[in-house]
C-alpha cells in the first residue's frame, strides 16, 4: 500500500478514519502472535518428521540385514547341495 490512508481504506473502508497508530501496532503484534504460534507448530511438526524420519531409516536398515541375511543362508544352502 502506498501509505497509511491507503491502509486505513482498504482496512475499513471509507477516508474518515484518522490514523491510530497504537490500533495499527495492536493489529500488527495481533499477526505477529499468529505467525509466532504458526512457527512454534510448524517446528513441533519438523522434530516429529525427523523423528519418523530416524525411525523409517532403523526399520529400512533392519530390513535390509534381515535380507541379506537371508540371502546368504540361501548362498549357504546352494553351495551344500552341488
Amino acid at each position: 500500500m502506498k501509505n497509511v490512508y491507503d491502509y486505513l481504506i482498504a482496512r475499513y473502508g471509507h477516508q474518515d478514519v484518522q490514523p491510530n497508530l497504537y490500533m495499527m501496532i495492536e493489529e500488527l503484534q495481533e499477526k505477529v502472535k499468529v505467525l509466532e504460534n504458526k512457527y512454534q507448530g510448524a517446528l513441533l511438526d519438523i522434530k516429529r518428521l525427523e523423528e519418523e524420519n530416524i525411525e523409517t531409516s532403523n526399520c529400512i536398515y533392519e530390513l535390509q540385514n534381515s535380507i541379506e541375511a537371508v540371502d546368504n543362508r540361501i548362498d549357504i544352502l546352494y553351495g551344500e547341495r552341488q
